[in-house]
């Protein structure tokens, strides 16, 4: 199916009393049908920097993306110091089940997102009809349990030394443009990247929505196994890697020797995947979600 003229998502607040606060979604697609994906983001990022990836859906399905804790207009708890590891992203996105969906949906997720999808799949497997895996970070399970494994370490530190503030969100897209993780990218991604990742300062300055101390302990307190998280699952799982930087340190010879469980490489893709190829997101989302 071609792609749809992109209509804007709705801003959404949900309240997660359970989970001390609110997150902040955007919601894609017909109001008046139940949630078909719940998509979450990278660490660091927000649900808006997916907007022009997931739009163009907009007439085929509900997508909930939403901001995850420390990051975005998300407004939970989220001290660096005391960062728990990744399971509190899994219990947040349960818990964003529990208010917003009414029977099994497709989890999709980004790097960390995709992740705390598997994780929250392999807690509450009756709540997920088909995982989509977006360069999830993903490394042999053993060392997931200890913080700063997998890279997390270089990681946390270029997180600590990124900018926090500046003059104006057009001063950030300028220092963005073209360059580190953003060199792939689109404008349009980029521009919803710097509009919805910082906040105004009094000052008449911008900072980071995303504290760099808490991407970056993120990065650190990993603290779970993937490999017996895949196993837990029950329904089919997609996994997509990109062919370069990717951060799915695994082969089929990890996984459970299952055939709902589909390892696939992108050639020429990075670990931005979603940003390379949107359409080839945008024509998964579609085969999961399909009746």
């Amino acid at each position: 199916m071609m792609d749809q003229p992109a209509i804007a998502p709705r801003t959404r607040t949900i309240a997660l009393p359970s989970r001390g606060g609110e997150i902040a979604a955007l919601e894609f697609g017909p109001g008046d049908r139940p949630v078909d994906v719940v998509f979450s983001h990278a660490n660091g990022f927000n649900a808006a920097t997916y907007r022009s990836i997931l739009a163009p859906l907009s007439s085929e399905l509900r997508i909930l993306a939403y901001d995850l804790r420390g990051q975005g207009r998300t407004r939970l708890p989220a001290e660096a110091g005391a960062h728990p590891g990744w399971t509190v992203f899994r219990d947040d996105l349960l818990a964003v089940l529990e208010a917003e969906t009414s029977g099994p949906v497709v989890l999709a997720g980004h790097s960390m997102g995709a992740t705390a999808s598997l994780l929250a799949a392999a807690s509450q497997p009756d709540r997920v009809r088909e995982l989509l895996l977006f360069e999830p970070v993903i490394f042999p399970g053993i060392h997931q349990a200890q913080p700063g494994a997998g890279g997390g370490s270089m990681l946390s530190d270029g997180a600590l030394r990124r900018r926090r503030w500046f003059a104006s969100r057009q001063e950030a897209l300028q220092s963005y443009r073209g360059r580190g993780a953003f060199r792939t990218w689109s404008e349009e991604q980029l521009a919803d990247y710097v509009e919805a990742g910082f906040v105004d300062q009094p000052d008449g300055g911008v900072g980071l929505a995303c504290a760099p101390e808490w991407e970056a302990a993120s990065y650190r307190m990993h603290r779970y196994d993937p490999v017996a998280a895949f196993a837990a699952t029950g329904c089919p799982v997609l996994v997509l890697r990109g062919e370069h930087h990717s951060t799915v340190q695994i082969t089929g010879d990890d996984l459970p020797t299952t055939g709902r469980i589909e390892l696939r490489t992108v050639p020429g893709a990075s670990h931005f995947l979603p940003m390379e190829h949107p359409q080839l997101l945008r024509r998964e989302l579609r085969r999961a979600a399909g009746d």
